[in-house]
């Protein structure tokens, strides 16, 4: 409240502090993901003196880590300094449906740390972080030399695909079509979501070989084996003959030109009343929030790309051989945006 006497109003320096030191809260929420602190609460409230145990950690060092993330309701703690799970911490338990334990992993690993410490000289040159501190043009290159670490983004990857899979599908009327190419897949896990709520469809897993190698029990644990076939492939070289095309931030990781490449590639092999379905986030104008705004910041840092408006998306079609149709909203965070060919 402002000071009757000195007129000072400490609210928006509290605010920009407690903002400030919201990079310390995101580290040891990663810390405890890497820990598996919530998997080891999850059948009963504990001490920090037992999470140490069983975590290899410090016991006092661990309290006072565990103590700050109740501020943000991450955990709770008792009147006897036991600690237990909250919604929050729910989520970072490895056997959770909505489990977001591997995502807060990846945060903490040395290849996003030391990147995003290099945030100044992004802004300042246009390189991207990964360029500044690893000298690599794209992060894959670090985790074929760093298996647990790409292990741990291939997880990440995976669940955060699994819980907004079902939310995409509902979304748009995927059933009209007669072949669904998921580009750039990964394991499948949207187009299982896709193809468990639209029977009629086939589908086509299209991705690297190295990447569909695990896609197999996605696949067969989603009953959809007979529907859907394994492509190997590159994005920039050729993909194969469908109506739909669906690539879930895959755009978003590379420039106008080569993410112009990809699309003519589309353009080529997609029927003549197909459509491309972009799963992004949508960058609103002006100061409306949107968690895009961040994640485009991310893209920045770490392979060059961007989340794009509207405008942009619209730019990026017709240099591509597509037109712009409608931008439908969905219940996660990205939006489908919708290319016709032109």
């Amino acid at each position: 409240m402002p000071c009757a006497e000195t007129g000072y109003a400490p609210e928006p320096q509290q605010k920009l502090l407690e903002m400030l030191a919201a990079k310390w809260i995101a580290q040891a929420i990663s810390v405890a993901a890497t820990l598996g602190i919530a998997d080891l609460l999850a059948d009963s409230p504990k001490s920090a003196e037992q999470l140490a145990a069983a975590s290899s950690s410090q016991a006092d060092s661990l309290y006072r880590m565990l103590r700050a993330l109740t501020i943000a309701g991450v955990f709770a703690e008792t009147d006897d300094h036991r600690f237990s799970l909250t919604p929050l911490s729910e989520c970072l338990r490895s056997d959770a449906r909505n489990s977001m334990r591997n995502w807060a992993r990846m945060q903490g690993l040395p290849l996003f740390v030391r990147s995003w410490d290099e945030l100044l000289g992004c802004v300042k040159t246009g390189q991207t972080g990964l360029k500044r501190a690893f000298g690599l043009d794209n992060p894959f290159a670090y985790f074929a030399e760093h298996g647990e670490d790409g292990q741990v983004f291939n997880d990440a990857m995976t669940d955060m695909t699994r819980n907004v899979g079902p939310l995409i599908a509902e979304a748009y009327d995927f059933g009209k079509f007669r072949k669904i190419v998921d580009a750039g897949g990964g394991h499948g896990i949207l187009l299982a979501s896709i193809l468990a709520r639209y029977p009629q469809p086939r589908g086509v897993l299209f991705d690297l070989s190295q990447v569909l190698s695990g896609a197999a029990r996605t696949l067969e644990g989603a009953g959809i084996t007979d529907r859907c076939e394994l492509v190997a492939g590159d994005l920039f070289e050729s993909v194969p003959g469908a109506d739909a095309y669906v690539m879930k931030s895959i755009i978003h990781a590379f420039q106008k030109e080569r993410a112009s490449a990809i699309l003519r590639n589309v353009r080529r092999a997609i029927d003549n009343d197909g459509r491309v379905l972009i799963v992004e986030h949508v960058v609103p104008s002006g100061s409306e929030p949107a968690f895009g705004k961040v994640a485009d910041l991310q893209m920045l840092v770490m392979s060059g790309g961007r989340e794009r408006t509207s405008e942009e998306f619209a730019d990026l079609f017709e240099a591509s051989g597509f037109r712009l149709g409608r931008i439908h909203p969905t219940r996660a965070p990205q939006s489908i945006v919708e290319g016709v060919p032109s």
